[in-house]
Parts: structure tokens; sequence; C-alpha cells
């Protein structure tokens, strides 16, 4: 190898030792539709004929500063299943199964270790997804990080039939919302919540969160729930009207992005427990309720809209394929996206 390359800072045979260490985790995310392997200038991926007018939806996101809570706590395998997730829940709320994944991960120097624990984690969040990882880069560049720090991003690309595009366009007055509850932070917020949990109010990672069983560094950490697979089994059974990746901008940004002109969701605050996550926050920041639900999920990962008559039926199949979720509102006439009830946002 290039020993000036080294000296400058790039190690190729780190870069290659990364490569042996992660092609098991790209194998097993494989599809039948996936050609050729690992190594390649592109991931190839042969779109089945089954499609009769295929739409293409993509999507790409990163982590955020929830990396430097990974870096605190050198903890690095759920990052991944984090970068999957931000991009296949976001694809799916428009009805398209994700077929393929590639990240990207940059860093100032490699190491291979860390490197296979954060790709781990996208390969987890790939099968969970159900897409394959078909290919991705791994940028080494001295002087760009600090020691040990990363990031990392990530591209999906998924399919729906035209016809079966979800645009919200059908959803009317009467219609329910459904929350699915989220695993905590998901991948939004970071900012704020690092700046209260760990600058102004500092907490120490290893201990409990109070009135939990869970330390604040995996409550920190806990991977994005991703959704998918449940999303698109319920849209084969039922009328799915639209669905809502609640991300940054929390419920209050997300749900109208669904809605059709002359519709408002009206959302019952009393329709589910705010995990203690972040009423912790709130309390120790003295942040406002509204700042709350424009910061954060406030443990409501995803929202999907269904008629009335259906909504008890889809709660019940989706808390069977191990989701929770609670009946969180309907749709009403209005223009005002999302309106209160039952809470102090009201």
């Amino acid at each position: 190898m290039s020993e000036a390359y080294k000296q400058a800072g790039v190690d190729i045979d780190a870069g290659n030792e990364t490569v042996d260490r992660i092609r098991a985790h790209v194998q097993r995310t494989r599809r039948p539709e996936v050609l050729g392997g690992i190594g390649g200038f592109g991931g190839l991926f042969a779109l089945s004929s089954q499609y009769k007018n295929p739409v293409l939806v993509s999507g790409t996101d990163g982590v955020g500063t929830k990396l430097k809570v990974a870096f605190a706590l050198d903890r690095h395998d759920t990052i991944g299943i984090d970068c999957v997730a931000m991009c296949v829940n976001d694809i799916v709320v428009s009805g398209a199964e994700p077929l393929f994944f590639l990240d990207y991960l940059a860093t100032g120097k490699l190491s291979p270790t860390q490197a296979e624990a954060v790709v781990k984690g996208i390969a987890d969040g790939c099968e969970q997804a159900g897409c394959a990882l078909i290919g991705g880069e791994t940028a080494e560049m001295p002087g760009m990080y600090a020691a040990g720090e990363y990031d990392v991003a990530g591209f999906c690309v998924g399919v729906v039939e035209k016809e079966n595009l979800m645009t919200g366009e059908t959803i009317q007055p009467g219609d329910c919302l459904i929350g699915f509850a989220s695993s905590g932070l998901h991948s939004n917020g970071f900012s704020l919540a690092r700046k209260i949990l760990l600058e102004d109010h500092p907490v120490n990672l290893d201990e409990l969160v109070p009135g939990t069983n869970q330390t604040w560094g995996d409550a920190l950490l806990a991977p994005t729930r991703i959704y998918v697979r449940t999303f698109l089994e319920l849209m084969k059974q039922y009328t799915v009207k639209g669905g809502a990746h609640i991300t940054g901008g929390g419920l209050i940004e997300n749900v109208p992005r669904m809605l059709p002109s002359g519709c408002q969701a009206q959302i019952d605050q009393s329709s589910w427990k705010v995990p203690t996550i972040f009423t912790e926050i709130a309390q120790r920041g003295n942040v406002s309720d509204e700042d709350m639900y424009r910061t954060f999920n406030m443990g409501i990962g995803l929202v999907m809209i269904v008629p009335a008559n259906e909504a008890d039926e889809v709660m019940q199949v989706a808390n069977a394929m191990g989701e929770k979720t609670m009946l969180i509102g309907k749709i009403t006439e209005g223009s005002q996206g999302v309106v209160w009830s039952g809470g102090a946002t009201e």
C-alpha cells in the first residue's frame, strides 16, 4: 500500500479490513433481487416484473447529534438501526416497500471494529425493514472529525404500485388517528436533550432515569422503532388512508403533512401516557408544552389514519404484531393543522 498516504492519515489496509468485517452483515440482508456482491462500484438491484405501474420512492437521512451520546458511551451497535429507521419510516408512509439501502460512514481515522459495529446496526435495521444493504461508502478524512468520532447517513429506495400510493387525498372528517408508540426520543431533538441533560443539568448516563428501570444512557440510545412490516401488512388488510412519521417538528409539524385541504387533526393529549424521558427533559429544562410537542415525538413515533369503522380492528392487529397503539384523535373540518384537546397545549 501507499506508505505516503498512510503517513497522511489514510490507512487503506484498515479500509480493506473493514470490508472483510462487514461482509457477513451485508450478506444477511440480501434479497432475491440483488445482483452481485459487496465491492462493486455500484449496488445492483433488479426490480421485479410483478409491478404493473411502479413508483419508486426514496429517502435519505442521518442520525444527528444522537451520535454524541454514542461517543460518550462508546456504544455504536444501534446507531445504524437509527440511520435505517429514519429513512425507511419516511418512505413507508407513502405506501412504499423499502427495497434497498446504502450507507455513508465518514471518520477521521478508521477503526475497523467501530465501523463493523455501526454497519452491524445498519444490517439489523435493514433486516427489520426487509430491505437489502447493497452498498455504501466508508470515508477516512484526517482532520475532519475528532478522535473516535464519525458521521453516518443513509439512503433507501422503495416501490409502490401507483394506484396504492398514499397521498392523503381520501382522508375526510370522521376518520380516526391511530398512534404507534415510539421507543423513546428516536433520532430527533437531541441537540435540546443534550443541552439539558448533558450540559445545563448533567445526569450520570449510568444511573437510572427516575421512576424507570432504564439508565439514562440506555434511554437516550434506544434505537428508533421501525414500523415498516406492520404498516405494509395493515395496508394489505385495511383502508389505510395516510401515515406520518413523527420526526423533527413532532406531531405539530408532521401530522398536517398528510392532510388534504379542509381537514385538520384533533388530537387528544390524554389518550396516551407521555414516557418519562420526555417529562424529565421538560421539567429539568423548564421547556414549555408547545416546545416539547414541536421538538420531540412525545411517545408517538408514527400516526396512521383509517376509517372509524376499521380503527379498533387495525389496533388489535397492530398490537398482535408487537406494536403498542392508541386511538389518539380524529379528523375534523378545518385548516389549523393540529388542534388539541385533553391537555395543556389546548
